[in-house]
């Protein structure tokens, strides 16, 4: 007999009218329900009450207290009645209003919240022109901190609400700011009253956010007040989280950004969303018309005379050389819509398989890896899922503080919830301090770690065979491999000590929800698509795939480069995955598009650089990529594009590799229109236009549909809706997505198969996508370039939380270059002691293809003989450095090992 769990409820009255409410429903919540908005300073609705203000007090009949209670803190009973304006309410109020007028600055004419200040609209609501208080001591005058790049403090406007300490400690987990000092100079203030720039604040702006005052204060509302503006929800365009925010519009320029409540950030966002976001689209380097090189220097052109050489250069080429000596690179910074439109164009237009994205620098291994062991290449689990209620997190060559921070932030609360996470990295990542256990691995070992892990899983019986036997094949042979990786030889390879690793294996394996997070410290290797087809062994082996709080989830790099894979931006895939090398496949798609297409899986972004550099590949459209600064092997890039004998380039600013193209076409950015990005969990999220483009730069889908028209493939849309309209029609796994939908839910995570599917948050329930979870035996392989004694360190290289990928958009926001200005080499202190190194000197670091200059980090983050870079600055391009070596499956570059030789510069 099935039982029925009933949810107890009890019903009460506020204001005379009756409501039904679940048992431990607090009274402001249940007020909100009827529409009655109670006024609170203090509330955050992510974390438990506060009561501190005191502003909601409501009146219940029969209570203690006189009968006034917080609302925020007050349950619901049974027959309750409470009354939210009552006259003691109301006097209630109007004295806290008088008591917090009493010490504060009211300065309201000349304040950058006039018009947005929640204690101004209360003393308007109340009638508090100015305190009755007018004895006895105030505040220090004149206490502004200015230190921060992109807000102010005024302690004189502070109420003492502690939302931003609450916020700062509960929810972006690093406490930078307290209450000091006692009576009427108490006062929020960084630690030990520092100013912000000598603190540990991120500059996340999350403080900012929820400020009910002007006491924390975006710089840039100087420029503007809140009647003047309007506010566009739409989705970040960094990183793969999908943060969901509000652009602030004056007039057609972005003048700030808020953070809303998106299933992925929850009202959070990091100081590239907050502060990041709107500057570049603004810029006055923007790209604004077309731009053609005649005698090695650009000129402006018309559109038509543009569009007409680029389409005549490529019916050339295509003519004389045949369709694939034509490739397109697309953009995973753009919309789905584009990404599709793009890769349309390249098969239908140009008439080859040559495209591919960004992917297959970063997660390609992902796509790979978990395509062939799963069924399907994507996160199986929603980022709350695998951050909110878990025992265990296994985080394996992943800087979420730094690459995604907003998911960095949710991992810092699941420890303060009682959360071990268990790093596996080569760096002392921030996480470690707080973490259960650091298996610090040498770069390039993931494959060894993991068959030790499972080695240790076997051998103590914690493996899940139930779970292996009926859901599984391969096993077999994997256990058999697995059983020569002892925790002994695993330490030896990987440089950690065994016993790290057995507790590492029982934590894991013994844990009930124990989610693996990876990013490109699995991918970025010769060996990378076996890294990610053995986080998913792991996983398998103890039965924690499809199931609530596991699962397998690499985090994507960029905001849209799981879109624009999933759009097929592939050599070797059509939108949804489905297969170039399908015969079916091509057919569905000759059919949808109305033209033959080719039926050869076409090159990588890897391959078709090489072919270039051999005339092989003569004629290349890039969209929004600058491989110049991203790929390896900086000078083998440069003599690829040299070597083409056609180079058009689609961007925002003239990049460096916008300067080799033969014709530049000015694109628009997100804030320019409208679409969706899907983040790191398979979201499909909107963006939508806030400001119109500049000069005569026109929607990027619409530019490629001319190209198509002119090269003697006709199309053409009216608008991004209409273009996920066919991608919903000829993808299975977006068949239920429409712009309706996405406006009702917010977000879908695809697999969405018809209007009526919600969509799948976790995926492989039940059975896996491929029928079977497939194990893979594989051995542990070196890194294809180790130290010797010409090059005696080991490198690798990663992200930094202030700038994102080329700093193509975080570059042109001046706080972010005043905190973050410049390349830097993290390199252990003994060996800098050995070297006659100090904490910013400047040094120059080779390897066996090139040279940079940059300046020393000094510290014991890496280990001795080991050295780290970030690839964002222009002075010291760690790409000049890295190895062009790439995955034999997956075709990804090893950007996380190369040896390299470190001298000062005196």
């Amino acid at each position: 007999m099935e039982t029925i769990i009933k949810t107890q409820t009890v019903t009460m009255s506020i204001d005379g009218q009756q409501v039904t409410v679940p048992k431990g429903t607090t009274v402001l919540e249940a007020a909100k329900t009827l529409g009655i908005d109670i006024p609170t300073l203090c509330h955050l609705k992510e974390l438990a009450p506060d009561g501190s203000c005191r502003m909601c007090v409501v009146e219940v009949e029969g209570g203690r207290k006189g009968g006034l209670n917080t609302a925020c803190t007050a349950h619901c009973q049974e027959g309750m009645v409470v009354h939210t304006g009552s006259p003691r309410v109301n006097d209630s109020r109007r004295f806290i209003l008088d008591l917090l007028l009493s010490n504060h600055k009211l300065e309201c004419f000349s304040c950058g919240k006039n018009g947005d200040c929640k204690l101004q609209d209360y003393c308007m609501e109340y009638g508090i022109d100015d305190t009755t208080f007018t004895e006895g001591k105030r505040m220090p005058c004149h206490q502004e901190d200015t230190s921060n790049p992109f807000f102010t403090y005024d302690p004189e406007k502070c109420i003492m609400c502690r939302k931003c300490s609450r916020v700062c400690q509960l929810r972006q987990g690093r406490d930078v700011i307290s209450i000091a000092k006692r009576g009427f100079d108490t006062k929020m203030t960084p630690s030990y009253e520092a100013s912000f720039d000598q603190s540990l604040c991120e500059s996340c702006g999350n403080c900012v956010s929820v400020c009910p005052t002007g006491a924390l204060v975006a710089k840039e509302r100087k420029t503007h007040r809140a009647w003047e503006t309007k506010k566009i929800p739409t989705t970040c365009p960094h990183c793969g989280t999908g943060c969901q925010m509000n652009l602030v519009v004056k007039g057609n320029k972005l003048v700030g950004v808020e953070p809303i409540n998106g299933a992925a950030n929850k009202n959070l966002l990091c100081v590239k969303g907050k502060f990041a976001c709107y500057k570049f689209v603004g810029s006055g380097d923007r790209l604004t018309e077309p731009l053609i090189k005649r005698n090695g220097v650009f000129e402006p052109a018309t559109w038509d005379e543009a569009l007409t050489l680029v389409a005549d250069k490529f019916k050339q080429i295509k003519a004389n050389d045949g369709p694939d000596a034509l490739a397109g690179f697309s953009c995973s910074r753009s919309i789905n819509e584009d990404n599709y439109v793009f890769q349309k164009m390249v098969r239908a237009a140009f008439g080859t398989n040559n495209v591919d994205n960004c992917a297959r620098v970063c997660h390609s291994a992902s796509v790979h890896g978990l395509a062939h062991t799963l069924g399907s290449g994507a996160m199986t689990n929603p980022i709350a899922d695998i951050t909110t209620d878990v025992d265990v997190i296994l985080l394996v060559g992943s800087n979420p503080e730094e690459a995604h921070p907003v998911i960095g932030a949710q991992i810092r609360q699941a420890m303060q919830r009682g959360t071990k996470v268990i790093v596996v990295d080569p760096r002392k990542i921030d996480l470690v301090k707080n973490s259960e256990l650091h298996l610090q691995i040498q770069a390039g070992t993931n494959v060894a770690f993991a068959n030790g892990m499972m080695h240790v899983i076997l051998k103590e019986g914690l493996a899940d065979r139930k779970f292996i036997e009926e859901k599984t094949e391969g096993f077999e042979a994997l256990e058999q491999l697995v059983a020569e990786y002892t925790p002994e030889k695993v330490a030896e390879i990987c440089h950690i000590e065994a016993d790290d690793l057995i507790k590492a294996a029982r934590l894991y394996a013994t844990a009930e929800k124990a989610p693996i997070i990876y990013c490109l410290g699995v991918t970025e290797h010769s060996t990378g698509t076996e890294g990610v087809m053995s986080m998913s062994n792991m996983a398998m082996l103890v039965g924690k795939i499809g199931k609530p709080g596991c699962g397998v989830n690499p985090l994507r790099g960029q905001n849209n480069v799981q879109g624009a894979c999933d759009m097929g931006c592939m050599p070797f895939d059509f939108p949804g995955y489905q297969k170039v090398a399908n015969p079916e496949v091509i057919e569905k798609f000759e059919k949808a598009w109305n033209v033959k297409l080719n039926r050869t899986v076409g090159m990588t972004s890897t391959q078709v650089l090489p072919e270039a550099s051999e005339g092989k590949v003569k004629g290349l459209y890039i969209f929004g990529e600058d491989p110049i600064v991203t790929d390896p092997d900086t000078n083998h890039v440069r003599h690829a594009l040299e070597s083409l004998e056609f180079l058009v380039v689609q961007e925002l600013f003239m990049t460096e590799t916008a300067a080799y193209a033969d014709v530049v076409l000015p694109g628009i950015s997100y804030a320019e229109k409208d679409g969706t990005f899907t983040n790191t969990e398979r979201r499909v999220q909107r963006v939508r236009k806030a400001v119109e483009p500049k000069g005569s730069a026109r929607q990027d889908f619409e530019i490629f549909c001319e190209v198509m028209t002119r090269l003697g493939y006709p199309c053409h849309y009216d608008s991004a809706k209409e273009i996920m309209e066919e991608i919903a029609a000829v993808t299975p796994t977006f068949g239920g997505i429409t712009y309706e939908r996405l406006e009702e839910t917010g977000g879908l995570q695809w697999p969405c198969r018809t209007l009526d599917d919600p969509g799948t948050p976790i995926m492989h329930v039940g059975n896996f996508t491929r029928g079977k979870g497939l194990f893979m035996a594989i051995p542990y392989k070196k890194a294809r370039e180790l130290p010797d004694e010409q090059y005696p360190y080991l490198m690798s290289t990663g992200r930094m939380l202030y700038h994102y990928n080329t700093r193509a958009m975080t570059g042109r926001t001046e706080g972010i270059n005043q905190i973050a200005g410049r390349s830097y080499i993290e390199i252990n202190s003994v060996d800098a002691g050995r070297l006659g190194i100090q904490e910013g000197d400047k040094v120059k670091v080779r390897s066996r293809r090139g040279t940079i200059e940059t300046y020393a980090a000094v510290g014991n983050r890496v280990f001795p003989q080991e050295v780290f870079m970030t690839f964002h600055f222009p002075d010291g391009n760690v790409n000049e450095l890295t190895n062009a070596v790439f995955d034999d499956i997956a075709i990804i570059p090893e950007y996380k090992v190369c040896a390299v030789d470190i001298v000062p510069i005196k």
